[in-house]
């Protein structure tokens, strides 16, 4: 992988936009294509009680900061929450999820890498994907394995 040699910049009102596969909104602060492949980065606004389903990662480590709200991770067999200033990494080869657990709107800063899975929020948003068959497709091209993803 070759290093980026540029400042990424997002700046507030310049932001590109996605949605995660259960609806949330997504802002994307830098891409793969951004960094030549270093890093993606993003931040997630997560309506309460909802998150993604279980999916492992084959290519990607991601670390998330919480903002805002109270966050339940699953990584392997470890379950626990992570109330606002909380950072988690989580290892790729290893299924996890997280659900916002408040009654309130969350949100989560995250870095991927290597870049590229931050793609996922820009393709859903511009295919408009809303079936899990959609969804698992660019899953599948992003080498994001679940169990929609498996039945293709």
């Amino acid at each position: 992988m070759s290093q980026f040699d540029k400042a990424v910049v997002s700046l507030p009102g310049s932001e590109r936009f996605g949605r995660a596969p259960f609806g949330a909104r997504v802002v994307i602060h830098a891409t793969a294509a951004d960094t030549n492949g270093a890093f993606g980065m993003w931040e997630t606004f997560t309506p309460p009680g909802r998150g993604p389903e279980p999916h492992t990662h084959t290519r990607e480590t991601e670390v998330f900061r919480v903002i805002k709200g109270t966050y339940r991770f699953r990584c392997g067999g470890d379950e626990f929450d992570a109330p606002a200033g909380t950072v988690v990494t989580l290892p790729p080869f290893v299924e996890h999820s997280w659900k916002n657990i408040g009654d309130e709107p969350g949100q989560m800063f995250a870095i991927v890498t290597p870049g590229g899975f931050e793609q996922l929020f820009i393709d859903i948003e511009v295919a408009n994907a809303d079936t899990p068959e959609e969804i698992a497709a660019i899953e599948a091209r992003l080498g994001i394995v679940n169990e929609a993803t498996m039945a293709l």
